[in-house]
């Protein structure tokens, strides 16, 4: 029996090994393009560097690369996530703590492969799973950009992450189990436009980053898996880009969608919290054809039924109530709207078109997850503040003035009133967030 167990520990071993060996060298892809002599590489155009400029705010490098109040792409921000927290690092030319000793070939293989500079495996906080379908091309002229900014020497903060994420070599299985790299290759029946949607979408844009569910592992199904989940280190809800029921992106017309992702507000929209700093980092800088070609790229993409819910989704542990209960809570709630929503809203959720969102026939709100709207009732939001909306107007926090409960009945109210259809909401969903971090 002993014999047997050994037997089968060490076939275990085996494995294992092989995995992570696979994980490891197997899975590079090596460029046709030699590494340049020296750190600088060849001498570049300014097309070229300006071109680099414009990629890096596709692909946001500045939104984690820069700690608030800190200096560009210094590094510093702290990534909360349910692991721990990732730091990020100084990506400046600066020779001792940045990246000034780098080739273009290193740079592009931490894009494409994963790997620091001496071979170290980076964390996927770092989406790489996303950034390996970035071109060379472009990743060369992201290199060229970088090497061109300010240097700065900050020394790299160590990740906090709790065992066994602190372990780097089990990167590795992770690897082997979960990462593919490979630039996307063009859909022959699809248009230009389409492929160059699909290129920033699961690219420079790593959408699927935060607009996907997770495993206990951090995986997910991949670049193109847009079907939504929580960001649960900072307690947001990423909606699903691909569900009728959450966000329905086919059926916005195309000028609000433009409108939303350039400029963080429409007619009758805002974005708010992650998304927000999204917008003012990156998509208000995207040419007007790349926003189209993301649009095109959205709208096309096959909508997908929400997934059966697991057992411990607290969405399914909520009241259910009879049609009279349910009479009784919207007319409490109703007053509460009363009071401090209708103002600005609208009696009937009208909102006030450019302004004020609507809240009537509002997909976001009527959704299972009630993350973001009890967020930004408790701690209030602004859309980001961009070219076309410099002065956008807010939501003010409402925490200071309405309990667990109160804020319960008015988002049942909401969620159920002007042809709105969603469930009750309990004030037990409420308090985690009154101390959910703002970041």
């Amino acid at each position: 029996m002993w014999r047997a167990l050994a037997s089968l520990l060490c076939l275990l071993l085996c494995v294992v090994l092989a995995l992570a060996a696979y994980g490891y060298w197997g899975l590079d892809e090596r460029s046709s393009m030699a590494a340049d002599s020296s750190p600088l590489g060849k001498e570049v155009s300014l097309v070229t560097i300006t071109q680099g400029a414009y990629l890096a705010k596709q692909a946001n490098c500045i939104g984690c690369h820069t700690a608030r109040g800190g200096a560009e792409y210094a590094g510093g921000r702290v990534l909360q996530s349910e692991f721990g927290n990732f730091v990020s690092p100084n990506i400046t030319p600066d020779k001792k703590t940045g990246i000034g000793e780098w080739s273009a070939n290193d740079f592009w293989n931490a894009l494409h492969n994963g790997k620091g500079k001496h071979g170290q495996l980076l964390y996927p906080a770092f989406p790489f799973v996303n950034y390996t379908h970035i071109t060379r091309a472009d990743s060369d002229a992201m290199y060229a950009y970088f090497q061109s900014v300010t240097p700065v020497e900050q020394t790299n903060a160590a990740h906090e992450l709790a065992f066994p994420y602190n372990q780097r070599a089990a990167i590795s299985l992770w690897r082997a189990l979960y990462f593919r790299p490979g630039e996307l290759k063009p859909e022959t029946t699809q248009s230009l436009s389409w492929n160059r949607g699909a290129y920033l979408v699961r690219g420079l844009g790593h959408c699927s980053a935060c607009h996907s569910a997770r495993n206990q592992f951090g995986a997910n199904q991949g670049s193109a898996d847009l079907s939504g989940g929580e960001m649960a280190g900072i307690h947001w809800y990423a909606p699903s880009l691909v569900s009728k029921e959450e966000l329905n992106l086919p059926a916005m017309p195309a000028a609000e969608l433009d409108a939303l992702l350039k400029h963080g507000a429409s007619q009758q929209r805002a974005v708010l919290g992650p998304m927000a700093e999204v917008v003012k980092n990156s998509l208000q800088h995207w040419q007007d054809k790349d926003i189209a070609a993301m649009r095109e790229y959205l709208q096309a993409k096959k909508q997908i039924a929400r997934a059966d819910q697991d057992i411990l989704d607290r969405s399914l542990q909520r009241p259910q109530v009879s049609n009279e209960e349910l009479s009784r809570l919207l007319e409490r709630g109703q007053k509460i709207y009363g009071r401090h929503c209708a103002e600005c809203h609208g009696r009937d959720g009208e909102g006030r078109v450019g302004v004020y969102p609507a809240l009537k026939g509002n997909t976001s709100l009527q959704m299972p997850s009630v993350t973001n709207p009890v967020r930004i009732i408790l701690v209030g939001g602004f859309a980001p503040s961009t070219a076309a909306n410099s002065r956008p107007y807010g939501m003010p926090p409402f925490a200071p003035f309405l309990d667990d409960t109160e804020v319960a009945l008015v988002m049942t109210y909401i969620r159920n009133s002007w042809g709105n259809k969603g469930s009750v909401i309990s004030p037990s969903e409420v308090n985690p967030y009154r101390t959910a971090p703002l970041d």
